[in-house]
């Protein structure tokens, strides 16, 4: 089956009074990488949280391949080819990297022996062998967040979702995740969904950006557009990372 790509229409979400999301759409080509951003409370981990199954939307659809999703729980989405990242890593301490990325294989259902083929072809792909054997636990935060992406792939998702890659990150860190992402788009080739606070680094890993600002899409272009747009530019007011590449 052909990909159609993956969607989020109409989605609205309330938390009582407060309208957290009112009637947003996106949607994601196949192999197209997207990045979301806004200031703090727009509403960005909202929709990132019900696009894969971990919140409930009030209004709206999500698809992926022409496929609703609505009543999927996170686990099943991973096994429709949504994978998400988290912001903490979640990562198991006790395990190895190389234990630690085939769990995402062995979360849809792979057999241990796939599972472990797969990461020692993710572990090369995105260069990560001198970190094999060693406990997540010990591992610096940038590679941590490195090593959650490459558990993500794992899974070999359709799209993958990511909670800010390089949320903590000093500025030496932030080349290796953008290195990353390049190859997980030329070697793996799924469609990514982007959300971080480091509009540097959602400029030059993006094809297109979307801009979210109090539950509304105000901005959906390309990234160089974004930069300029005088709404955007208001937006982002009092927000000092704004046109920073870190």
């Amino acid at each position: 089956m052909l990909h159609q790509g993956f969607s989020a229409r109409e989605i609205s979400k309330a938390f009582g009074a407060l309208q957290v999301l009112d009637n947003v759409s996106i949607n994601i080509k196949p192999r197209e990488t997207v990045g979301l951003l806004g200031p703090n409370g727009a509403g960005k981990t909202t929709l990132i949280n019900i696009v894969a199954g971990y919140e409930k939307q009030d209004g709206g659809t999500v698809t992926t391949d022409g496929v609703p999703l609505d009543n999927l729980s996170p686990d099943k989405r991973a096994r429709a080819g949504i994978a998400r990242t988290f912001q903490s890593g979640r990562l198991f301490n006790s395990l190895t990297v190389a234990e630690n990325i085939a769990l995402g294989a062995l979360g849809v259902g792979e057999s241990r022996k796939v599972a472990e083929e797969r990461a020692r072809s993710i572990i090369e792909i995105l260069g990560l062998g001198k970190l094999t054997s060693q406990q997540a636990g010990s591992l610096s935060h940038g590679n941590a967040r490195l090593v959650g992406l490459a558990r993500a792939v794992a899974s070999q998702p359709k799209y993958l979702i990511m909670d800010e890659p390089a949320a903590g990150l000093n500025e030496s860190e932030v080349p290796g995740v953008l290195e990353a992402l390049a190859t997980i788009r030329n070697n793996i080739g799924c469609g990514m969904f982007l959300v971080d606070h480091n509009v540097g680094l959602v400029a030059e890993a993006c094809d297109r950006v979307i801009v979210l600002a109090t539950g509304v899409i105000i901005f959906n272009g390309t990234p160089q557009d974004a930069l300029t747009d005088s709404e955007v530019k208001s937006a982002y007011l009092g927000d000092a990372t704004f046109g920073k590449v870190n």
